[in-house]
């Protein structure tokens, strides 16, 4: 059975998001594995769900590669479904990944020390002036 592996960039700019995406792609595995969603295929359909949205939310993250791990974000990205069914995969995942992936646990934990970057600035919204109508407001 093919490994299906899911190549984030070959940037240098971008190693800890795509380090972030085979964490989760890890555990996902696992916990599918595990709960045998899947005899043939590599994901059953919620997994592969659940890691297509884990996905797009890495590729999305508004720190880039400063993101910091989903326990120390300070913006939550995942509806409260997914990120229930997340916190599902990885309670059950992450005690047994140092055995299976221990490499990969070692950065986690080292990723996980790092403090939280802050929110990136915002550019201040501009307001639209609409004619007569505003200066008639204001009077």
């Amino acid at each position: 059975m093919p490994k299906q592996t899911v190549e984030f960039t070959t940037d240098g700019r971008f190693v800890r998001r795509a380090r972030e995406l085979s964490i989760i792609e890890a555990m996902v595995r696992m916990y599918c594995r595990g709960h045998d969603h899947s005899r043939r295929d590599p994901l059953c359909a919620d997994c592969a769900e659940l890691f297509d949205y884990a996905t797009r939310r890495l590729e999305r993250c508004v720190f880039g590669d400063a993101k910091p791990t989903c326990t120390n974000c300070t913006v939550h990205c995942y509806s409260a479904q997914m990120r229930e069914q997340v916190r599902v995969v990885m309670k059950w995942a992450g005690p047994r990944m140092p055995l299976r992936h221990p490499i990969l646990s070692i950065l986690h934990m080292i990723d996980g020390r790092r403090p939280a970057p802050l929110l990136p600035a915002t550019p201040p919204k501009r307001i639209e002036k609409s004619g007569p109508t505003q200066h008639a407001a204001k009077e």
